[in-house]
């Protein structure tokens, strides 16, 4: 017996789900430059949100057209790949279509039957896809960000499904042992008349051709995705457990700012007087981010996440106003940043070492930062879960207590409030004078 297939099948195997558990290790490295953050609380609701959300897709559908045929391609491309278990086994023992052996018949091929339907609708799905980004050219898709790599990463993976697709249903279409049990060859039968001029033995070479690739296909697909914004294929599922639980208008507080105001605020506190023992905390190193690793491993995690949808800037008001901020590109921005720092950490064995860039300024812009209205629609908007307001607030944070680099009109606001306990330019005493006029 001939094991050379089966010995190059396994290494297929085990270089493509190496590489990947290899990706997967540093992308976890990646996440964890991020500050901590104790995002413990509240499990059934976060079992909640995953479910409904990453499994549900109920965001998805807010948007009916891309929501349904969204679900289509999720669904179709999950339950399509349960053969996959099929192939490993066949490609391991050298059995073919092992399935048969274990299943009744018609079981059997009602679960291929299946298949074959959601692979039929699977393409049809892709195509609309790539009609909507390439010819109708939809608005979100066209935005500058969209340009270049993130453009043909989208497209690359349409291709895909369409090329996995196409195999899934030629491989069954070519099977002469399948086509006679004339038992869930529901859309291949109608292929296989294109090979009706193939002799047994080209039919053979094709079924087996179609097979190896297949199989080759989702291996290079694996490890794609760590490459492409279709890793949320993986993510969403962790990104919206971790999503944030609390009001969308609630901000976080500094502890160290809030007992400074605290102390500011109360009558009776000696402002020259030491720390009490139990108060001798250490302040922050810094406050709020300028790059990376600033920012909790939750914004990287979304950083990973972000599917570059675009409807978190189709929801912008700043940017349906024409400003530069797309939170789109504040999420893409932050994992293009992260990446460069693995990189760097990599080159730099385990260690990072200052490139003399960060997120602010050299990917960030603080026209971008100051142009958002905190109004919290693209967090609304994003379908897994994804916070970009987060990562606005603690850049705005660090540019007004780090650097002083408040807008003018921010700092008037501020310098006021200190003065005059209010927001306007005036004395105290002549607060309410507007009730005299």
């Amino acid at each position: 017996m001939n094991y050379i297939p089966n010995i190059l099948f396994a290494i297929a195997l085990i270089f493509g789900i190496g590489f990947f558990a290899k990706n997967v290790k540093k992308l976890w490295r990646n996440v964890k430059l991020g500050q901590d953050k104790d995002v413990s609380d509240n499990k059934p609701q976060r079992w909640k949100n995953m479910a409904m959300i990453a499994l549900g897709q109920s965001k998805m559908v807010k948007r009916p057209v891309a929501g349904f045929f969204h679900i289509v391609v999720y669904v179709g491309f999950v339950i399509i790949n349960i053969e996959v278990l099929e192939i490993i086994i066949d490609g391991l023992f050298g059995t073919h279509r092992i399935g048969l052996d274990v299943l009744p018949e018609y079981v059997y091929g009602f679960l291929i039957g299946s298949f074959e339907v959601l692979a039929a609708l699977v393409f049809v799905a892709v195509v609309i896809f790539w009609i909507r980004r390439n010819a109708i050219k939809l608005k979100r898709f066209m935005s500058p960000e969209m340009k270049g790599w993130p453009k043909n990463d989208g497209n690359f993976i349409l291709y895909f499904e369409m090329v996995l697709m196409t195999l899934f249903l030629v491989m069954n279409a070519t099977d002469t042992t399948f086509q006679n049990l004339n038992s869930g060859n529901i859309i291949s039968q109608h292929i296989a008349p294109l090979f009706s001029g193939v002799s047994e033995g080209g039919l053979h070479i094709i079924e087996r051709s179609a097979w190896w690739i297949h199989i080759l296909g989702i291996l290079v697909f694996l490890n794609y995705l760590y490459y492409s914004k279709h890793l949320h294929i993986l993510l969403a599922f962790p990104n919206t457990y971790y999503g944030n639980l609390n009001p969308k208008g609630q901000f976080t507080n500094n502890d160290a700012v809030t007992k400074e105001v605290m102390l500011m605020m109360d009558p009776n506190a000696d402002p020259f007087a030491a720390p009490a023992e139990d108060e001798t905390e250490e302040a922050p190193a810094k406050f709020g981010a300028s790059d990376v690793q600033d920012l909790s491993w939750v914004n990287l995690l979304n950083a990973y996440t972000c599917t570059e949808c675009g409807r978190c800037t189709s929801e912008c008001p700043a940017n349906q106003t024409g400003k530069k901020l797309s939170p789109r590109k504040i999420m893409m921005d932050t994992r293009d940043r992260l990446e460069e720092v693995g990189k760097n950490i990599d080159v730099n064995k385990g260690e990072f070492v200052d490139d003399g860039k960060q997120l602010l300024n050299d990917y960030i812009t603080k026209e971008e930062l100051w142009a958002c209205t905190s109004c919290n629609a693209c967090t609304e908007a994003c379908p897994v879960s994804i916070d970009p307001l987060n990562i606005i607030m603690e850049m705005r944070r660090y540019l007004v207590m780090e650097e002083s680099a408040a807008p003018m009109e921010l700092n008037n606001m501020m310098t006021n409030i200190e003065n005059n306990g209010a927001p306007w330019p005036y004395n105290q005493m002549d607060r309410l004078n507007w009730k005299d006029e």
